[in-house]
């Protein structure tokens, strides 16, 4: 035989031996029909490819085996199994089961012994799932003791056990007995914190990132939050958090940190782009630590044609320190309005306190002094404001950068009294709702409203810094960036005493990364809450979540002020 002879043999007893091994089934049939069981089933007796009629008859009484032991798990104690073999082109292995009655629960009795009865947070496995009179499952069985094994390793009770795990069945009469006793043994407690490592930092910052106390109860939990604390402070490159039981000394575990100290500066660079103020280039710098106290400083910039700013910040760390900190702060602005020729040279100085407040609102209480050079048009002047001010936010989601469900709230509001360092009166607020709720997977529906008011006895001296502009990409979309302004006599936009905006949109999920959206928004500035005028705008567009956060790219239409086309894009969060 030639050699291509025998190659053409070989490549046909391969491809033959290609098409057994791809042909041969397991068809499971169960009378009547159960997919559950059938599943399970399926599940045991596993995958039969590459297995000839000779080879299943062999596998025969095993597959019923396997499958008697999957019905079994599911409470079939008195289930009948017949198998056969079909031959022919494609082999089959045929399992038929009767399952018959399934076992019923007769008593059940699960029971929490020893101090981990008195913890409230340590739970018994829900009686709805396993009660008498229900049927018997082996899995959830074995669940309800992980249940109670997985809340003694959390909890701290390391010494404890089963001294009852009894799971008996009578097939012949149709029921099962279940008995769990679990005798916790003692509670552990967290013990001394020992740091390690090579960090230039005072002892007592670091406790104060510790989230419990010597001698607290151990919970694992508490032991997550210490690493995530020392994780996100900014200080460390790597963070390793040890507290093992066997280590403990009258029930007390000591806990090991070991810190690796992160590069003490880093520098940021990153460009950007909107419809609003066109391409942005934003650059940082920081300083992470400059003492033993942790205190960190730096600088930030944002470039764009209308906009030019750069602030500096000094950060003296609080208690906690992640989410408490007193912050020295300085910027100066250079901002072109949208009427021609308008413009803004803003400088502010002054200190912010930073804190998280019970229920997770973000609380800024503040002391600013600002300097605004401007010109609105044919209008000009000087501000000088010394405003304290406070804020509050909360930010709810399932993700920071995607979220799907979710909701946040926002408002600030700072004052100047005309005399104190001041030359107006003057009350600022302003208020933002925003909120996300995802329906049947692919269909999110996203909401906004936001109001401001700038209360004086002289709007003629309040800054642009305090007045208000809407239009653009974040706010009434299908009219540019600041148009929607009450106007001089000579056609310039000058801002408004007052803002209100609210948008509506819908978006359907093509895939995970790609959204078709529709959207109305609706808003205005103006001078006077009577009845003011409110500009419409609507569109659609579509959303591409990147790395970043999503991508916005919408067309809109103007149906105020003989309309108008505009596209707009942005970039970032939802909420």
């Amino acid at each position: 035989m030639s050699v291509y002879g025998h190659f053409q043999r070989s490549l046909a007893l391969l491809l033959i031996s290609t098409g057994a091994f791809a042909a041969s089934e397991l068809d499971v049939r169960i009378t009547p029909s159960n997919s559950a069981l059938k599943a399970n089933i399926e599940g045991y007796v596993g995958s039969l490819d590459g297995r000839d009629a000779q080879s299943l008859r062999r596998l025969r009484r095993i597959a019923e085996n396997e499958a008697d032991k999957a019905a079994q798990a599911l409470g079939y104690y008195q289930a009948r199994i017949r198998s056969r073999i079909e031959e022919g082109a494609t082999p089959r292995l045929v399992i038929e089961v009767e399952p018959g009655e399934r076992i019923r629960l007769r008593s059940v009795d699960i029971r929490i012994e020893g101090p981990a009865s008195e913890l409230s947070a340590f739970r018994v496995p829900s009686a709805g799932r396993l009660q008498p009179g229900s049927v018997l499952n082996h899995g959830r069985y074995e669940d309800a003791k992980r249940l109670i094994q997985n809340q003694a390793s959390r909890y701290g009770f390391f010494d404890g056990r089963f001294s009852r795990q009894r799971l008996e069945i009578d097939p012949a009469a149709g029921v099962a007995d279940i008995e769990l006793v679990f005798v916790s043994g003692p509670r552990y407690s967290l013990g001394d914190i020992a740091f390690s490592g090579d960090f230039p930092f005072d002892k007592e910052l670091l406790l104060r990132m510790v989230p419990f106390d010597p001698d607290t109860p151990y919970d694992s939990e508490l032991i997550a939050e210490l690493y995530q604390a020392l994780q996100s402070s900014g200080y460390f490159e790597s963070v390793r958090v040890d507290a093992i039981p066997t280590q403990a000394d009258q029930l007390r575990i000591p806990v090991a940190v070991a810190l690796q100290v992160r590069e003490p500066r880093t520098m940021g660079l990153g460009l950007g782009f909107s419809t609003d103020v066109g391409p942005r280039l934003r650059a940082n710098w920081t300083r992470h630590w400059r003492n033993p106290q942790g205190h960190s400083y730096g600088v930030e910039t944002e470039l764009s044609a209308p906009r030019q700013n750069v602030g500096l910040w000094y950060d003296i760390p609080g208690d906690p320190p992640l989410t408490d900190k007193l912050r020295l702060a300085g910027g100066y602005q250079y901002e072109e309005l949208a009427s021609k020729d308008s413009l803004s040279r803003l400088l502010t100085l002054g200190p912010e306190w930073h804190s998280q407040r019970p229920g997770g609102w973000q609380r800024v209480l503040s002391v600013k002094w600002q300097r605004e050079e401007y010109r609105l048009g044919d209008d000009s002047g000087l501000s000088t404001l010394l405003m304290p001010g406070v804020s509050y936010s909360l930010l709810r989601s399932d993700n920071r950068l995607d979220p799907n469900q979710g909701y946040r709230v926002q408002f600030d509001l700072r004052g100047a009294v005309d005399g104190v360092l001041s030359d107006a009166n003057v009350l600022h607020g302003n208020v933002m709702l925003k909120g996300l709720t995802t329906v049947f997977d692919n269909h999110r529906l996203l909401g906004r409203v936001q109001f401001g008011g700038t209360e004086t006895n002289g709007f003629s001296a309040v800054p642009p810094s305090l007045r208000f502009f809407a239009g653009g990409d974040q706010s009434v979309r299908g009219y540019d960036y600041q148009s929607l302004s009450p106007e001089n006599n000579r056609g310039d936009k000058i801002g408004g005493r007052y803002l209100f905006a609210a948008s509506a949109e819908y978006q359907y999920s093509l895939t995970d990364k790609w959204r078709l959206a529709t959207f109305i928004d609706q808003g205005n500035a103006f001078n006077s809450l009577d009845i003011p005028t409110l500009k419409t705008g609507v569109g659609f567009g579509v959303r591409w979540v990147s790395p970043v956060g999503p991508l916005r790219l919408d067309l809109a239409h103007a149906l105020d002020d003989d309309g108008g086309v505009r596209l707009h894009f942005s970039m970032g969060p939802e909420l």
